[in-house]
């Protein structure tokens, strides 16, 4: 009965992995050079600029009217690093522009599998550059969600390691911290996950990372990258999300470096 079993599941999981093959291979060649497009509706709700930067789209967001703050917001997209950005990111983008009277610069930066990180980074890096050229460093945050939460606070570490102007605050919602997904927690919680699948999102972290080796880059994983230059981190998490056990194990890296450097 045991081995039936056993044949079963390897049978399963080969069949699971063509299928996420064939995913990967649709977005490849169907997907990969796909570009984010305003929907209708959010310019009625705010103010939409395009810019182009890179040959990549760089979507500037206002709030309408005259009153609005200095406060600048460079926010880097969720998706698992494979999607654009969605309706539901420009209806919440646009109404975070509206309600906080604040500008937000969103990059449409390059998605895998036809990308990875390098070319990722080429990109957001030498964009924040720009940014910080015409916006004080106290009104300057940096904010990402999911996918996009791990990759801003690699930017953040990056900042750090080559000494540029820091932003004032970087803000991580959900933030996916560690793409090999081996927190032994993960698994206790993906039974109360009915979003997220912590197997295909595996397959999209190597992809992005494009080597296996790489998936411990900081600039993939920043749970493995440098944290004694980090400060003002804002993190938002559930506990019924699958990326929340590594946020825990993240704070948890900080405090333990913190007491030693107070020792």
């Amino acid at each position: 009965m045991n081995k039936k079993r056993k044949i079963v599941a390897i049978i399963a999981t080969i069949l699971f992995i063509i299928a996420i093959g064939d995913i990967l291979i649709y977005v490849y060649f169907f997907r990969g050079n796909i570009t984010s497009k305003v929907p209708e509706g959010v310019r009625e709700k705010c103010n939409v600029k395009e810019e182009v930067f890179q040959e990549r789209n760089v979507f500037v967001l206002t709030p309408k009217g005259k009153k609005k703050t200095e406060k600048v917001i460079f926010y880097l997209h969720g998706g698992s690093y494979v999607s654009e950005l969605t309706p539901t990111y420009w209806n919440f983008l646009s109404d975070y522009t509206q309600d906080t009277r604040t500008t937000i610069i969103v990059p449409d930066y390059p998605l895998t599998p036809q990308y990875h990180y390098k070319e990722v980074f080429e990109m957001i890096t030498p964009l924040y550059k720009e940014i910080v050229k015409k916006v004080k460093s106290e009104n300057l945050i940096i904010m990402g969600d999911s996918a996009g939460g791990g990759m801003a606070l690699a930017l953040t570490q990056k900042i750090g390691q080559e000494e540029l102007t820091k932003p004032s605050k970087t803000i991580l919602i959900s933030p996916w911290l560690d793409v090999t997904m081996e927190n032994s927690e993960i698994k206790k919680v993906q039974e109360k996950d009915k979003m997220l699948n912590a197997e295909i999102l595996k397959l999209a972290g190597i992809s992005y990372a494009r080597e296996e080796e790489d998936t411990r880059n900081y600039l993939v994983s920043p749970i493995y990258g440098p944290i004694e230059s980090l400060e003002n981190i804002v993190i938002y998490t559930g506990t019924h999300d699958i990326l929340n056990p590594d946020v825990h194990r993240f704070q948890d890296m900080a405090k333990q470096k913190r007491s030693r450097n107070n020792d």
